[in-house]
């Protein structure tokens, strides 16, 4: 077992040289430089064979302002591994061709959808295991009507926050590093949280929730994104969508939001975001149909 979490160790760290220096990070974030990547793979392969020995959580880490991509590539495959080895939990994703928001909206509306992106009848809002925001089509629905906003956005808001293991017990393990992390599948932090509960019918609900109720997860995205909404000038100084101003508020926050509709161009971060918001774009809206 251990030199399985060995070679998992070997392949993260190639994948992570491959990408290079520069990467991202989660929402509500600037991205940066960091380095050391094997010598974070290193202790990370260590700390996990000591918690198979002691059965106990991994130590991790976050930048201050998000998660990089980068780092969880290489963190998720061992912490997957380790995971898999003492839980049998797991994490998956799929990734589609760009298009933007505007024009991939009626394409979208007229592909049946499949199967695979069909929403189930009830979604669990407990985490069991395997994780497809698909398969939360349904409250994805029901509180993008409430909170007057696109489902289709919502969905493909938590496609874009899909790129970490969305286990319970994995983002207290990091939280209790990194004590700004955000939790939840739509990975909301502690301030937007207890601002966007006032007033609405979850307002007695806490932040730390989120990690175990994912329905409440997706009610609190939605309505953030409508907080964001309210805010958004009638007419914007800018080419980009209303759901494209909407997703990188919700990304970066809505003072910058208010920027790029005042005409700011988005940043190489925000720009990667807004990217994957177009590549999420057409699947999204199939789910939701």
């Amino acid at each position: 077992m251990l030199e399985s979490l060995s070679s998992l160790a070997c392949k993260a760290t190639g994948l992570a040289r491959e990408h290079g220096d520069v990467i991202g990070r989660g929402p509500g974030t600037v991205g940066g430089m960091i380095g050391g990547r094997t010598e974070h793979v290193r202790q990370y392969e260590h700390r996990t064979k000591f918690r198979a020995n002691r059965e106990e959580p991994p130590a991790v880490s976050e930048e201050r302002n998000g998660p990089r991509w980068g780092r969880w590539l290489a963190v998720g495959l061992l912490a997957a591994a380790g995971w898999g080895v003492i839980r049998g939990g797991g994490h998956s994703g799929t990734a589609t061709s760009a298009a933007s928001p505007s024009a991939a909206a009626s394409a979208a509306s007229a592909t049946p959808a499949s199967p695979a992106t069909s929403a189930t009848p009830s979604a669990p809002s407990a985490p069991s295991g395997h994780y497809d925001p698909a398969d939360y089509a349904a409250p994805v629905r029901d509180h993008a009507a409430q909170a007057g906003i696109s489902p289709q956005l919502l969905m493909a808001i938590l496609y874009n926050e899909s790129y970490k293991p969305h286990d319970p017990e994995l983002e207290r393990a990091w939280q209790r590093s990194k004590p700004d992390a955000s939790f939840g599948i739509a990975n909301m932090h502690r301030a937007a949280f207890d601002d966007t509960k006032q007033g609405r019918d979850f307002a007695s609900r806490r932040w730390e929730e989120l990690p175990d109720d994912r329905n409440l997860a997706v009610q609190a995205a939605a309505w953030h994104l409508r907080d964001l909404a309210d805010q958004l000038p009638a007419k914007p100084a800018t080419t980009l969508t209303r759901d494209e101003l909407l997703a990188l508020g919700y990304n970066t926050g809505a003072g910058n939001m208010l920027a790029f509709a005042r005409g700011a161009k988005p940043g190489s971060q925000a720009q990667s975001y807004l990217d994957r918001l177009h590549d999420n774009w057409q699947k999204s809206g199939a789910a939701v149909k």
